[in-house]
């Protein structure tokens, strides 16, 4: 554990440090769009931020290529030079498209073209494990195919979710740790050495996010683009294929001592794929709802819209970071809770408790919904926003509101400030004494002595 955490620390570090001369190049570079209809940000902010996490990524591997035990796997495993060449095209991809754009259609190609490389390199699903049966092995095609599948539908997965302040690399970081436990669990607890790249691939991935995510917070500094974007995606499912059809079920029934356990402590593994996909279940709900939404209107499922789930939670009243908050929680709720069915043999309570859980979710998602006013006693003591509204001021300004015109907002203006003059010149007067107001009414005000003066001399 402690390289793991080793190398998590060099690449969050490496990561944090590159962002700002990165952020000062993407400047230089011009790579900082105007901002689109689409968008929730108000000011130009610089892409490219995946140039620092790609730094990351390589300061990671160097760091565990250094290591004891993590040094063997450079060895042992291929799957490591095929992430590198996989992301270095995706990075490359992605640069392109931050800085000049690259058509959508061109940009599934190059993601194809990435997952082919990897999948020639060995980086494929060779057996799909049945519960009661045991591993099925597919053919190389029948693996190539799942393959490319999977590493298009993250990649785009993540890349569809990379629309508020943070949300993706919190998000993908959640997905990562709840990735690492499994992975390291298998590695550690069954002595599945097949798990060991996927659990450092997940390490580096979390260190990366972590190194990224103090210049992304909301308001962010710099944002990832897709040159980040789709490489976190495309880490996410190396992990996963490197992982999936590799873990013999055999070798768990002999440790555990029965096949019933063994099916337990393997349910996320068993279906083909369900644990990667249930720690990023909310950016695929919502690659899905996408594809659905545009293709039923008769777009391009590549359309660019701002239908997500994210611009839906800011449409019913979230803030900015409260709706990034809220899809942090459901993801970890999700994720994590995937993995607890695993790890336990207390399902029940593990179900329950994530039952409870979705109820304190679903009451903070429809907050906004339900606007409470505090009793007239402590409204002073209140923030605004839970006050009652001063009806006569309303009533007073709704007219002119309605009147939609600047004329009449301009004579209600001034009606208001003569009846301001009005009630203040009797509030004067009633200072006075009775003395003091006959004095004055006899001697008149300066402008009628001045007035009477005038006449004179003409």
């Amino acid at each position: 554990m402690r390289e793991y955490l080793l190398v998590m620390f060099v690449s969050a570090a490496v990561t944090y440090l590159l962002v700002s001369p990165v952020r000062k190049f993407a400047i230089a570079a011009g790579a900082m769009p105007a901002v689109r209809a689409r968008d929730v940000h108000r000011e130009p902010t610089p892409r490219l931020g995946g140039i620092a996490m790609f730094g990351g990524l390589l300061a990671g591997l160097l760091a565990a290529s250094q290591l004891t035990n993590l040094g063997r796997l450079f060895v042992q495993s291929a799957d490591i030079k095929a992430l590198l060449s996989g992301a270095g095209i995706m990075f490359v991809l992605g640069v392109l498209d931050d800085k000049w754009g690259v058509d959508a259609l061109v940009k599934l190609g190059g993601q194809m073209i990435a997952a082919g490389v990897m999948v020639w390199q060995g980086i494929t699903v060779i057996a799909i494990p049945v519960p009661g049966y045991g591993s099925v092995p597919v053919t190389p095609t029948q693996g190539m195919l799942i393959s490319v599948v999977l590493v298009v539908v993250m990649v785009n997965a993540v890349n569809f979710i990379d629309g508020l302040d943070g949300l993706a690399a919190g998000m993908v970081c959640i997905a990562a740790m709840a990735f690492f436990l499994y992975s390291y669990r298998l590695w550690l607890g069954y002595g599945i050495n097949d798990a060991a790249p996927a659990a450092l691939f997940t390490a580096v991935l979390i260190g990366m996010c972590l190194g990224f995510l103090p210049h992304n917070l909301h308001p962010a500094r710099i944002f990832m683009g897709d040159s980040g974007s789709m490489m976190l995606g495309l880490m996410l499912a190396v992990a996963a294929i490197s992982i999936t059809g590799r873990v013999d079920p055999d070798l768990i029934t002999e440790q555990v001592g029965s096949q019933t356990t063994a099916v337990h402590a393997l349910v996320p593994i068993y279906i083909p794929l369900l644990l990667p996909l249930t720690v990023i279940a909310l950016p695929l709900a919502d690659l899905l709802l996408a594809v659905v939404r545009r293709t039923w209107a008769g777009k391009s499922p590549f359309a660019a819209d701002k239908q997500h789930l994210h611009h839906r939670l800011l449409e019913v009243g979230h803030s900015h970071s409260r709706a990034v908050l809220i899809m942090y929680f459901w993801a970890a709720l999700i994720a994590f809770g995937t993995v607890a069915v695993s790890i336990t043999n207390t399902g029940r309570a593990v179900v329950l408790t994530m039952a409870g859980l979705c109820l304190v979710g679903l009451a903070v998602l429809l907050m906004p919904r339900f606007k409470p006013r505090a009793p007239r006693a402590v409204q002073s003591f209140v923030p605004p926003r839970y006050r009652d509204g001063e009806p006569g001021r309303a009533q007073a300004v709704e007219p002119v509101a309605s009147a939609g015109s600047a004329e009449s907002v301009a004579s209600a203006e001034r009606a208001q400030s003569a009846e301001n003059a009005e009630n203040a010149e009797p509030a004067a007067m009633a200072e006075l004494s009775a003395e003091d107001k006959a004095l004055l009414g006899r001697l008149g005000t300066g402008a009628t002595a001045a007035g009477q003066r005038g006449e004179r001399r003409s």
